[in-house]
């Protein structure tokens, strides 16, 4: 009997969107628009707490445009890497995009975020030496929205009934049909398992909130409010990760993926007293020094003072003409 409260899995169909296009039917994986989904939802966010900070608006999308490829490719290799058997058995045929299973087709799923965080930093550096951006202003200016991206993308895994938890009596159960190769045997049509997509989605959100909330009371600049993201995350995910049922990598009898969130969470915990000990103040700007951005705005006022300044030399230059044999007699001296 399907408890009241249960979490529905959606039709297989709505796995792939299919769009008619002229030449056909453009087939996109609800999958990977979740994805996109949260990408473009990060850049904003981060863009808007970028500009506000003194940097260049859209200056965002100049480093994103080197993260989020290199976020896409750490992603899928962190995956393929951490679960050969998946990928490399006998017979397999890993090179071939035209083959099932494949390492490069991403569209089938498979991606990781310890990945995407790893290629991303990579973007991200390669980005801010080409715009003068701070590493650790972008990574804290980037930190909700980063949040909010992954809880978006855990849609992903309820479109395609992957990654749930272990069996659960809780009402708010998720269905998973018996017919799912990943339901576990042996157990009875109708079993509930924890719903962990929803569990991360929540957790990511409101860590997002978190971290706004507490730039508010505290200085979570040089890297401060990353490093609450990584505690965060990394807290949520050790947790939910050890619920899974899906096969992974296990390391000391742990899975891969706790281990790496237990990084993630030291990690956070450095940063932060690294920083707070290296940075005691407020963040001069966004950029090194030496590439700061003036606004536009800024520009014309300085324009403005300068040429009321000049306006106001020459009236005075004008007011003491009359004077100008006595300023230039030689009986005075210039020094003094």
């Amino acid at each position: 009997m399907i408890a009241p409260f249960s979490i529905p899995s959606p039709d297989p169909a709505w796995r792939t969107l299919e769009i008619p296009v002229p030449w056909g039917i453009l087939s996109i994986q609800m999958y990977a628009l979740c994805i996109l989904v949260g990408i473009i939802l990060a850049v904003i966010i981060t863009s808007r707490r970028l500009t506000k900070r003194g940097a260049e608006p859209g200056i965002v999308l100049d480093i994103a445009l080197w993260a989020v490829p290199l976020g896409i490719i750490g992603a899928r290799f962190y995956h393929v890497f951490t679960h050969p058997d998946d990928y490399f058995f006998e017979g397999a045929n890993v090179w071939n995009p035209l083959e099932p299973g494949a390492i490069w087709n991403i569209w089938e799923g498979g991606n990781a975020i310890y990945g995407a965080l790893l290629g991303g930093a990579v973007g991200v550096i390669i980005g801010c030496r080409f715009t003068g951006i701070r590493f650790w202003s972008f990574a804290d200016a980037l930190a909700p929205g980063l949040l909010v991206a992954q809880a978006v993308g855990r849609l992903g895994n309820w479109f395609n009934h992957e990654l749930f938890g272990s069996p659960t009596d809780l009402p708010w159960g998720l269905e998973i049909s018996s017919a799912n190769p990943a339901f576990p045997a042996g157990l009875a049509e109708g079993t509930l398992f924890h719903p962990t997509f929803l569990y991360e989605l929540v957790w990511n959100l409101a860590g997002a909130a978190v971290i706004v909330l507490l730039e508010r009371r505290f200085n979570l600049r040089w890297g401060k409010a990353f490093g609450v993201y990584l505690i965060w995350y990394g807290a949520g995910r050790a947790f939910f990760e050890s619920i899974r049922l899906d096969p992974s990598e296990m390391l000391f009898g742990i899975r891969v993926n706790v281990w790496a969130s237990f990084a993630a969470i030291v990690i956070g915990i450095v940063l932060i007293l690294v920083q707070r000990r290296r940075h005691t103040g407020d963040e001069p700007s966004p950029y090194v020094p030496g590439r700061e951005w003036s606004a536009p705005d800024a520009e014309v006022d300085s324009e403005d003072t300068e040429s009321d300044s000049d306006s106001l030399d020459d009236d005075v230059e004008g007011e003491s003409e009359p004077g100008a044999t006595a300023a230039t007699s030689p009986s005075r001296s210039t020094s003094e």
